[in-house]
């Protein structure tokens, strides 16, 4: 299946081949307990514990070759071995919970959580440290975890024990709600508990930071600007190559998405001026950014005709240097506890060369680079636009729901509020409004654009807007009328004309949104191919319309592929049941691949179909399957 390039999102050029798959023969030094670890299995199946690592130990074999295991076997072993370092990072943690309990001086009035004190003693803390060889400050934040565990968090700790989430995950979750109260904790626990297992590091981090926000606003809030006024910082560093690295710390968000921005903007610019060909996109974003910083114009760093970015290499003398980077598993981070967690969301499946540079083609208005036109070419070079996604209750008074932002994470009310403002205010930017379910997956789309001729203000934050709202809200909207009183913020949503079709919802029809400062939208509401597809934007060639690509970039929001979270703009558009062998171009048949991932599905073993319209089948070499729903929108 190849890719598809579209003026609203396909990336790159064809994929090339992919990964090998197949069995490994069974030998006849087979173990008969290997058969266990299939999927399925009595020991596939099984919690973690001492008899589980003693079958681990047994089946694996000397140099944990796996003799005579074949590959469903040995991803059953992979997944167990992992829930063996859960359950011995659970124990270690429980022997700290010991230790702080034998520590208790037991005082009148000392605060406590069950059995377990709050507080424990320096000497303990250094003995800790002695003990395992860390610092004191590291030591003390592993026993405050392993109270926490217990203390606040007791589902979090289950599942570290169970083997269902690792010791960086449930790390993460503590650290993403230890502001909140004992009371907020546990609701927000409650409210992700049941989703963690089987999510990737960062998926964690944001359902958990996502939890936090929706049970208290006001204190992310708090946490977000006393980090701006006090944390802010730019440090300078050595980096393990022998490079520098200059980095800002905790910088304010509406500002740093305004100067990301122009640092890819200028990028852009030296990509398109042809004058260094072969350059990686991330080396036109590092010399954008020190030239802004040093003041050089783009004209005169095209002119020099060098990035300024070190002695010429050859780029395999460069691939083998830099050891396995982010292409292997998401993450460069050397952080030996990281999982992958350490990379910004939209480099956890990082492409390089072969892979979108930063949008796709025609992502932007008028990123398009144009057939025929000469290199380096004066032109206007279009701003990066900034994806923000917030929920309309927010925005309308009636509620405050978090959103998030793909380079950003979770966004928490008072900073949506800030965002959006600043993107109405933008001539380039563009608004959507997608209507989700009660679980947040989205069911319905429509786009609109503000008036390109006005000026943008100093503040403005060209972005691409989409606005979320529950079909309830919809309903309760389109019950009242055009709101009589607009909102202080200067945002509504009123139903204009007569509904659509018969058959379809109540809310499909065409809505007005008003922009602070009165301009108004029209906004055509219609349904989107998730749970069901009515077939009316399938294209009957190979290649999709722009409309169809947007709304399976809408619905799909990330790649498909349930450890990839690459942005749908910047992922290839893919036919689940190829199109020469009969598949649809239509959304029931179609989903966001990021091109590694799209290699991947091209695999031998590989088979990737969509049950449903929105829910993903990906189907491994070894058997194992793995489904990836719908992404669950703040609304």
């Amino acid at each position: 299946m190849g890719w598809q390039p579209g003026a609203d999102g396909g990336t790159g050029g064809e994929p090339g081949p992919g990964l090998p798959g197949g069995r490994k023969t069974p030998g006849p030094e087979r173990d008969p307990r290997l058969a266990g670890f299939a999927q399925g299995g009595a020991w596939d199946a099984c919690g973690p514990s001492a008899a589980l690592a003693m079958a681990l130990e047994g089946v694996s074999g000397p140099e944990r070759q796996c003799p005579g295991a074949e590959r469903d076997e040995m991803v059953g072993l992979l997944r167990q071995w992992q829930a063996i370092e859960a359950w011995a990072a659970a124990g270690k943690l429980g022997v700290l919970r010991a230790l702080i309990r034998e520590d208790d001086l037991e005082l009148p009035g000392s605060p406590r959580h069950g059995d377990l004190p709050d507080e424990w003693s320096k000497s303990l803390t250094c003995e800790v440290a002695a003990a395992l060889s860390m610092p004191v400050s590291s030591a003390d934040k592993l026993m405050s975890l392993a109270w926490s565990l217990q203390a606040r968090l007791p589902g979090i700790g289950a599942l570290l024990a169970q083997g269902k989430l690792t010791y960086a995950k449930a790390k993460a979750v503590d650290e993403a709600l230890e502001l909140l109260s004992d009371e907020d904790a546990a609701t927000a626990e409650a409210m992700i508990l049941p989703r963690l297992p089987g999510k990737t590091y960062g998926q964690v981090q944001r359902l958990a930071a996502a939890a936090a926000v929706t049970v208290d606003p006001e204190s992310a809030t708090r946490r977000r600007e006393g980090a701006e006024q006090h944390r802010s910082r730019v440090t300078m560093f050595r980096e393990q190559s022998g490079a520098a690295g200059l980095s800002g710390r905790d910088l304010p968000t509406d500002q740093t998405l305004a100067a990301h921005a122009k640092v890819c903007a200028r990028a852009q610019e030296y990509k398109d001026s042809g004058v260094f060909p072969g350059t990686r996109i991330d080396q036109f974003r590092s010399a954008a950014y020190l030239d802004l910083l040093n003041g050089i114009s783009a004209a005169d760093r095209i002119a020099s005709g060098q990035l300024g970015t070190g002695k010429d290499t050859d780029p395999a003398d460069a691939d083998r240097s830099r050891g396995p980077g982010p292409d292997a598993d998401g993450c460069d981070c050397s952080c030996a506890e990281c999982d992958g967690g350490c990379m910004p969301p939209e480099d956890d499946d990082h492409g390089d060369d072969e892979g979108p540079d930063d949008e796709g083609p025609g992502s932007g208005p008028g990123s398009d680079d144009s057939p025929g036109s000469p290199a380096g070419a004066a032109r206007d070079v279009p701003p990066r636009l900034t994806d923000l996604v917030i929920p309309l209750a927010t925005l309308l008074g009636l509620g405050e729901r978090p959103g998030e932002g793909h380079d950003l994470g979770v966004l928490d009310p008072s900073l949506c509020r800030d965002l959006a403002a600043m993107a109405a205010a933008s001539p380039d930017s563009t608004l959507c409004v997608t209507v989700v379910d009660p679980d947040g997956i989205a069911i319905g789309h429509g786009c609109g654009r503000p008036d390109r001729n006005k000026e943008a203000s100093f503040m403005a934050l060209a972005s691409r807007v989409n606005l979320t709202v529950r079909r309830a809200l919809l309903a309760e909207l389109a019950g009242c009328g055009p709101p009589g009183t607009p909102d202080p913020a200067g945002w509504a949503l009123a139903p204009r004309g007569a509904p659509g079709p018969p058959g379809d919802p109540p809310w499909c029809r065409p809505w007005t949104l008003t922009l602070p400062g009165g301009a108004e939208l029209t906004v055509r509401l219609e349904p989107l191919p998730t749970f069901a597809c009515d077939h009316r934007h399938e294209s009957h060639g190979y290649q999709p319309s722009d409309k169809l690509r947007h709304l399976v970039q809408i619905r799909d929001y990330e790649c498909t592929f349930p450890p990839c979270s690459r942005n749908a703009r910047e992922s290839d558009f893919e036919h689940a049941l190829p199109y020469h062998k009969g598949g649809k171009t239509c959304g029931c048949n179609a989903g966001a691949r990021s091109r590694q991932c799209h290699q991947v599905k091209q695999s031998p073993g590989w088979n990737v179909t969509q049950p449903k319209p929105g829910w993903h089948r990906w189907e491994a070499p070894s058997g194992r399957v793995y489904i990836q729903e719908p992404h669950r929108y703040p609304a």
